[in-house]
């Protein structure tokens, strides 16, 4: 499970629901800052109490919960790990786990946090050679805990890939240049796709091999951005055609509706296409899309689509403080 905090700014606003824990931390002269930060660590602590038991019954696959740092810190390496390493001995709970975007800054915060035995959910992934460098920050965390002579069992981390934003992306560029619509709707697939291989290419790496006799757990790629934004593409697509092992899938719940309706799981769906999405991110390369541009200009803007709604918590929290 990954717990967003306050997902619709308007809805908290208008809302009696916090009214009184925010009255209380005013009169202690808390900051809106600071008392969001009260209220969202209670509130992911009172989650990871409610999936305790999954999380045991499934020796800490499955139960998880997230809470992101400020988002300001995307580009702040220092202020990620300090805020991280906070949240984490707030919350004090083993099923957590710390949203770290996967920005150039970020990777360092991951392996730093990684090592010191953090739990981590890396977001905003919109390459494959970005997934590839947020692997090996992950894999480098576990060898330097191993390093200082720490246990790594009981750590874990998701690996959070964006898969619609690209197709949103890449489907206008198509259109612009006048290409054929039969090349739409394929980029985000062919993408995560390739992703996926060099997952199983670090599975099976004498690397992965060693670190797992010590105790390690994978780090599991995470379909992120599920939902279609396209209404001409099936509502299940980008969850019928990411099925693998060692995957996780998060989607709004219109998309866990269409694909309980839809039926249409037909079982793994991706190593078969390796080749195919190779070939198709090249012709992409050839008719000028970049798809490490495309994915610099979605992480930008991935990060200021999470510091816009944040910036309204503030000030929403601050009206309500106020009165």
């Amino acid at each position: 499970m990954a717990f967003t905090f306050f997902q619709d700014v308007n809805d908290f606003s208008q809302s009696s629901l916090y009214s009184s824990d925010i009255s209380r931390l005013a009169s202690k002269r808390k900051t809106s800052e600071e008392i969001i930060t009260e209220l969202t660590t209670s509130d992911v602590a009172q989650a990871c109490d409610y999936f305790a038991e999954t999380y045991e019954r499934t020796s800490g696959v499955d139960g998880r919960v997230s809470i992101e740092v400020d988002p300001r810190y995307a580009r702040d390496t220092k202020s990620t790990i300090e805020q991280a390493r906070s949240l984490w001995a707030s919350i004090g709970k083993p099923n957590l786990l710390i949203k770290v975007p996967a920005t150039a800054e970020g990777l360092p915060a991951i392996r730093t946090l990684i090592s010191e035995g953090i739990s981590v959910n890396v977001t905003i992934i919109f390459s494959v050679k970005r997934y590839e460098e947020v692997v090996n920050a992950f894999l480098g965390g576990l060898e330097d805990r191993i390093a200082k002579n720490s246990s790594i069992t009981g750590i874990h981390s998701v690996a959070s890939f964006f898969v619609s934003r690209v197709d949103t992306e890449i489907d206008a560029r198509l259109r612009s240049a006048g290409h054929s619509t039969e090349l739409q709707g394929r980029a985000a697939l062919a993408n995560a796709r390739l992703a996926y291989q060099h997952f199983l290419s670090v599975k099976n790496s004498a690397r992965w091999k060693n670190l797992e006799s010590k105790g390690g757990s994978l780090q599991r790629p995470l379909w992120a951005s599920t939902g279609v934004k396209d209404p001409a593409y099936p509502s299940d697509l980008y969850v019928t055609e990411l099925v693998a092992p060692d995957t996780v899938n998060t989607m709004p719940e219109s998309t866990l509706i269409a694909v309980r309706e839809s039926g249409n799981f037909m079982g793994e769906s991706i190593t078969q296409h390796f080749d195919s999405s190779r070939a198709f991110l090249s012709s992409l390369m050839d008719m000028g899309i970049d798809i490490e541009e495309v994915a610099d200009k979605l992480e930008n803007e991935g990060i200021d689509k999470f510091i816009k709604p944040w910036l309204q918590l503030i000030d929403a929290v601050e009206l309500l403080r106020k009165k």
